[in-house]
């Protein structure tokens, strides 16, 4: 089977086209390690090279598209719940992110407070995920300003942090947070709090 690849990702194309993991990835407006593991599940069918590299059919792309009502075209996607996630781990960002784009969520990311507003202040999610312990502004500030620019419990936020107790629930309950996460931290329980809130 001959492999073509292409520089375009969208939908239209006169000719048959594969695509690389990337362009996969850019075309479902996802990320590379959410398509890896749409690929290993099943959710997009995957064609491996000899070398071992991963190529997507467009045609299975578009169906994929078509099935689950996104609009592709790295154009982001149109249904799901969005979730910003704040935090200065990029493996904790990355682990969250992957899996709830799995389950159909959009996830946006932000390395620290200052992102995490303008991505804010660019599009309101369905809900935040916000630790606790970030450089310069943390997390406690950055749900102030939320707050006051959106309104307490207009936006849900589950706080997280793996370096405070719990005894510190009580106090994000006490500032409008719908939620806290503490030691010991599990990504898991993020996620899993993420789809009790915030069903998909």
């Amino acid at each position: 089977m001959a492999f073509r690849e292409t520089r375009t990702g969208r939908r239209g194309g006169s000719e048959p086209e594969w695509l690389t993991l990337g362009q996969a990835a850019r075309y479902l407006g996802v990320a590379q390690s959410t398509m890896r593991k749409w690929s290993d599940v099943g959710r997009v069918s995957a064609f491996y090279t000899p070398g071992g590299h991963r190529r997507y059919k467009r045609a299975d792309l578009d169906q994929f598209l078509d099935r689950s009502g996104r609009t592709g075209g790295g154009g982001g996607v149109v249904d799901g719940p969005l979730v910003l996630i704040v935090d200065d781990d990029d493996r904790i960002r990355e682990y969250v992110r992957v899996n709830l784009e799995a389950e159909g969520y959009i996830v946006r990311e932000a390395a620290n407070a200052e992102e995490g507003l303008a991505a804010l202040d660019e599009e309101p999610p369905d809900l935040i995920l916000l630790d606790v312990m970030m450089p310069r502004v943390d997390g406690w500030e950055m749900l102030r300003r939320v707050q006051e620019r959106h309104g307490v419990g207009s936006i849900p936020v589950i706080m997280f942090s793996g370096k405070v107790d719990d005894r510190s629930a009580d106090e994000a309950t006490a500032r409008g947070a719908q939620g806290f996460i503490g030691k010991p931290f599990d990504p898991r329980a993020l996620i899993d709090s993420t789809k009790q809130l915030l069903p998909v």
